[in-house]
C-alpha cells in the first residue's frame, strides 16, 4: 500500500507529485494524459514567471521538473472507480492491478460539454473538434466557428483568428463573459464575427463539417464553415468516487486545506470546489493538498 495515490496528471496533479517526491512519501500518479487542459490552452499571460507562454511550453517545464524524480507514473491509464479499502483506499483502473493507497489526492480535472445537437457525434473529429491549440492549424486560410462566450471560447477565437479565414463567436447570451482584455483584443480582429444571443441548432455536412445552423433573434441562419470549436464549458470528473460531499455542480466539496468529507481523501484542481479554474491555482491548490495528505499520513 502506497503512502499517497494522486488521481491526475494537471497542474494539481503534477504539483502535488512534486511535493510529495520532496516529501520523500511512497507514491502513484495516475492519469490520461500528463498536463491535462493546460496543455489545450493557447497564450498563458498569467502564469507567475513566465510573462508569455503556450500551454503546450508550461506542461513541458512541468513535465522536465516532474522528470527529476522517481515514483511509479502511470501514464494513459484511466481511473474508474475509487474505493474505501482496509487502512485506506483503493483505485480500480480501466486496466492493470488497482492502486491502493493510505490517502489519495482526487485531481482529476474537467472534461469538456458538448452541445447535444444533431450532427455533433456525427462529425466529432471531423471538423467537430475541443482543442483550437491541438487541432486549429488544421483549419488554415478555411472557414470556422468558435460555440461559446466564456474565457476557452475567447482563447480559442484569439488563435483562429491568426489560422482561418473568417471566424464566427458564437454566443448563446447577451454578451460574452470572459475576460475584458481577451474581448478587447478581439474585438479588432478583421475576420472575426461575433453573434450574440445565438443558438446553436445543427451541425451538418457529408462526410466532413460543411456548415452550422443556428438561430439568432427567432431567424434561422447557415454559417458556411468547415470548423466547429465547442468551447462552452467544462463537467468535473468527480464520477470514480461517490463518498465525499458534492456541490450542486458535481465538485468535490473540499475546505481550505483541500480536505473532503472522508478523512484521508484530498481535492485540487479544476473538479475541487474552487471559486476560480486557472493553471495557478490548481497548482497552488495540489501543493496544499499534498501537504495536507502528508499532515495527515504524520498524525495516523
Amino acid at each position: 500500500m502506497k503512502d499517497l495515490v494522486i488521481v491526475g496528471g494537471g497542474p494539481a496533479g503534477i504539483t502535488a507529485a512534486i511535493y510529495a517526491a520532496r516529501k520523500k512519501l511512497d507514491f502513484a500518479m495516475v492519469s490520461i494524459m500528463l498536463g491535462g487542459q493546460a496543455a489545450w490552452s493557447g497564450e498563458i499571460e498569467n502564469y507567475t514567471g513566465f510573462q508569455v507562454m503556450t500551454g503546450p511550453e508550461l506542461v513541458e517545464k512541468f513535465k522536465e521538473h516532474l522528470e527529476k524524480f522517481k515514483f511509479d507514473n502511470l501514464q494513459g491509464v484511466e481511473v474508474k472507480k475509487i474505493e474505501k479499502a482496509d487502512g485506506g483506499f483503493r483505485v480500480v483502473l480501466t486496466k492493470g492491478e488497482p492502486l491502493l493507497g493510505k490517502t489519495v489526492i482526487v485531481a482529476s480535472g474537467k472534461r469538456p460539454r458538448m452541445l447535444g445537437v444533431p450532427g455533433e457525434n456525427k462529425f466529432r473529429n471531423k471538423g467537430v473538434m475541443i482543442c483550437a491549440t491541438c487541432d486549429g492549424p488544421m483549419f488554415a486560410d478555411k472557414q470556422v466557428a468558435v460555440v461559446g462566450g466564456g474565457n476557452s471560447a475567447l482563447d480559442a477565437a484569439l488563435q483562429m483568428i491568426r489560422i482561418a479565414s473568417k471566424v464566427y463567436l458564437v454566443n448563446v447570451n447577451k454578451e460574452l463573459t470572459g475576460d475584458a482584455v481577451m474581448i478587447e483584443k478581439l474585438k479588432s480582429a478583421a475576420n472575426l464575427e461575433i453573434l450574440n444571443s445565438t443558438k446553436t441548432l445543427e451541425i451538418v455536412g457529408d462526410k466532413f463539417v460543411k456548415a452550422l445552423k443556428v438561430e439568432q433573434g427567432g431567424k434561422s441562419r447557415e454559417l458556411s464553415v468547415e470548423g466547429v470549436f465547442v468551447e462552452i464549458g467544462l463537467i468535473p470528473n468527480s464520477q470514480v468516487i461517490d463518498f465525499v460531499d458534492k456541490n450542486e455542480l458535481g465538485e468535490i466539496e473540499i475546505n481550505c486545506a483541500a480536505e473532503t468529507s472522508c478523512p484521508g481523501v484530498f481535492a485540487a484542481g479544476d473538479v475541487a470546489s474552487v471559486p476560480e479554474k486557472q493553471i495557478i491555482i490548481a497548482a497552488g491548490d495540489g501543493a496544499k493538498a499534498c501537504l495536507s495528505a502528508f499532515r495527515y499520513l504524520s498524525r495516523h
